[in-house]
């Protein structure tokens, strides 16, 4: 699902038109694939986003260039110009190297239910199992040994690599990517002491993921215990992460691998929790907030604040204790 594929090459002049960057030098050049701009060379287009790589300009071997305007006078090379670049070079990079989609159609050894409903523009990979009133939209793929539960739906131009687990009732908006070995809609965690013995309780809710989400190999997204865990439309999932139950994200949220988000937890929109970060149960993330690499969050976030720690502390105030640390681990006999 993931290979690479080449273009036959796009001229500079029809990048900047599909990107909506601005052209500077020879816009005849033909490009044919994206590289860093210590290795690119003929044929490729390389990009400039951090400052730190600014000698590689001159150097580089690259046909064209994609830089913002502080760097554009630092080369002759044909260029795009964005106060953006890293964001032009992603929409480079999705035209001359799309995706291979595999052709509409159910591979003869997948098991459908007779009362599933599937698009006929969809495509159902080898193995796959999709369960009782499934749903599986337009043009949406269901990769090899996928299982999709009773009455799951699957949204328009939706993409489940290979493996991935969508249990019953469960959601997947259009256009999201759910990576292999994702499980989505597993029960939560939810256990009543009773008389000294564990009992479970049953997880009724259900995972409802938005649109243009994507989420990472190996992540688990468990079902609420009564209300949905809901993610939000544009929300970016990396590997490894954990949401339990009745957890609600906002829209365009960053988390990174390792995260773990205890339940009934509720973020904003537009919050980013780096690697390893842990938040407790039942806290208030306001939107814009974001969370430091390896931080225990066991406190509300206010909407826009940083913090970083564990336990974790507005970011000055994080900085402010690890200086003192330094001092007093550099004293004599410290």
């Amino acid at each position: 699902m993931s290979s690479l594929r080449e273009s036959a090459g796009r001229p500079l002049s029809e990048l900047a038109r599909l990107t909506g960057a601005t052209l500077e030098g020879d816009g005849d050049v033909v490009v044919v694939r994206v590289a860093t701009l210590e290795r690119a060379g003929s044929g490729d287009i390389a990009f400039l986003a951090n400052p730190r790589y600014r000698a590689q300009l001159a150097a580089t071997r690259a046909a064209a260039v994609i830089v913002d305007p502080a760097a554009a006078a630092a080369t002759s090379l044909p260029r795009l110009v964005s106060a953006n670049p890293y964001a032009i070079y992603a929409r480079v990079a999705a035209i001359l190297h799309p995706q291979p989609a595999p052709a509409a159609g159910i591979d003869p050894t997948a098991r459908i239910d007779t009362r599933a409903r599937i698009a006929a523009t969809a495509s159902i990979g080898a193995h796959a199992v999709i369960g009782a009133n499934a749903h599986v939209g337009d043009r949406a793929i269901v990769g090899a040994l996928c299982a999709v539960g009773d009455d799951a739906s699957i949204g328009d131009d939706a993409v489940l690599d290979p493996h991935v687990t969508i249990y019953p009732r469960c959601v997947v908006g259009a256009r999201t990517l759910v990576h292999s070995g994702a499980v989505i809609g597993a029960d939560g965690f939810g256990l009543a002491d009773d008389a000294g013995r564990w009992r479970k309780i049953p997880q009724l809710g259900r995972v409802v993921i938005g649109d243009d989400v994507e989420i990472g190999a190996n992540t688990t997204i468990d079902r609420g215990a009564g209300p949905d865990t809901v993610i939000g439309s544009g929300t970016m999932i990396d590997n490894l992460v954990q949401i339990a139950h009745n957890v609600q994200i906002g829209r365009n949220c960053i988390i990174v691998a390792q995260v773990g988000i205890s339940g009934s937890t509720r973020l904003g929109d537009f919050v980013s929790i780096a690697g390893q970060g842990g938040l407790i149960g039942h806290l208030e993330i306001g939107s814009g907030a974001r969370i430091g690499a390896q931080s225990g969050v066991a406190h509300n976030v206010a909407p826009g604040e940083t913090v970083m720690g564990s336990p974790a502390v507005p970011i000055v105030l994080h900085h402010r204790q690890v200086a003192l640390l330094k001092r007093l681990a550099s004293r004599k006999g410290g």
